[in-house]
């Protein structure tokens, strides 16, 4: 019998496809430590469902494939092992989602606080950045990013992927939306239980069709209730962001936000917090200041809970004015808003790096 090499059981296992990500073994990087003694060939494959079942039907094909190449003299010892949850897995591993590199969540403890116009822009200045970016309004109570992108009365695409339908996100600006608001009229109460919530949450992440994104932006509604714990349970986050203003009636609320992240069974980095209406900049006077809300408050916040503080957002009638005709202010170039919300998008790079060097020490 010729010699054997790694490179040729490699070859033959090329067409052994994973159960649940629908590719092959080779091709995901689950063939590991091949080890070739004469006859007898050993290795690792690792696969995304733990079960029984899922590791036979591996095994079985691992086997077949090998034997049929090789001859039936050979002997073949196939450690089967599963790959670590979701959380963990690179993104080409997961089951969901397998072409968005980082999924960010963007909460408020407390409602009325901008947390959707921060949401927005963010996903601008992230594009403006050259990052492909989608946004997913999960504010199920009280959708917003139809009227912000100019996307209202518009409805979604649904597409036919090898069987399945897959809702099309709808791009505005450059960004890939999609939005419970698409599916109910403006005025249109939405009056759910918990469970409704949830599921309804789940389909804009499943049964969509995201495509390859850098950055998957997830505008939850405000407080820590059902949605945020579906999220984290179901969706592998690479992190949060708050969003308060400076008074103490909001920073307590984004203080319990931080907390809820940060509990053991969320387990959730927190990438910072960004301090909204930070202050007021009036019409025709870019260099004064005045601190309607309080001073630094969020600035206080993130360093008595030790995140990074992301940036502060000024009061402008012009972002409010954009988000009102559906034109987030970002786009506005060469302005004060602009500049801003793109030196927001660097910071939140910045962290997303951050975090990822560290998962990758660990």
């Amino acid at each position: 019998m010729p010699e054997i090499t790694k490179e040729d059981i490699l070859k033959i296992l090329t067409n052994v496809v994973e159960p649940d990500l629908k590719r092959s073994i080779v091709e995901l990087g689950l063939v590991n430590d091949i080890h070739v003694e004469g006859n007898i060939i050993s290795f690792i494959v690792k696969i995304s469902s733990p079960t029984m079942n899922s590791k036979k039907i591996v095994k079985e094909a691992c086997m077949d494939s090998l034997l049929q190449a090789l001859g039936t003299d050979i002997k073949v010892d196939i450690d089967m092992q599963a790959l670590p949850g979701f959380k963990d897995r690179a993104p080409e591993l997961r089951t969901i989602l397998p072409g968005v590199k980082h999924i960010i969540a963007i909460a408020s403890g407390k409602g009325g606080v901008g947390k959707s116009t921060v949401s927005a822009n963010l996903a601008v200045g992230l594009s403006q950045l050259g990052a492909k970016v989608g946004l997913l309004d999960a504010d199920i109570y009280g959708p917003s990013m139809p009227l912000m992108f100019d996307l209202v009365n518009r409805k979604p695409v649904v597409s036919n992927d090898s069987g399945r339908n897959l809702i099309e996100p709808i791009v505005s600006h450059g960004i890939g939306v999609l939005s419970i608001g698409f599916f109910t009229e403006a005025s249109q109460a939405l009056p759910w239980r918990g469970p409704m919530v949830s599921k309804a949450l789940i389909q804009l992440f499943q049964d969509a069709d995201w495509g390859n994104l850098d950055y998957l932006l997830v505008d939850l509604p405000p407080g820590t209730g059902d949605i945020h714990l579906t999220l984290v349970d179901k969706i592998p986050l690479t992190g949060a962001i708050v969003v308060s203003t400076p008074q103490e009636v909001a920073l307590a609320d984004a203080r319990k936000g931080i907390d809820m992240f940060r509990m053991p069974m969320v387990n959730v980095p927190v990438l910072g917090l960004v301090e909204n209406m930070a202050y007021y900049i009036p019409e025709g006077n870019p260099d004064k200041k005045e601190y309607i809300f309080g001073k630094d408050g969020a600035k206080k916040l993130a360093d008595e809970m030790n995140v990074p503080l992301l940036g502060q957002i000024p009061l402008i009638t012009r972002i409010r004015e954009a988000g009102d005709v559906g034109a987030p202010a970002a786009l506005n170039e060469n302005t004060i808003e602009s500049k801003i919300f793109k030196d927001l998008a660097l910071k939140v790079m910045e962290c997303v790096k951050d975090i990822k060097a560290v998962k990758t020490n660990n």
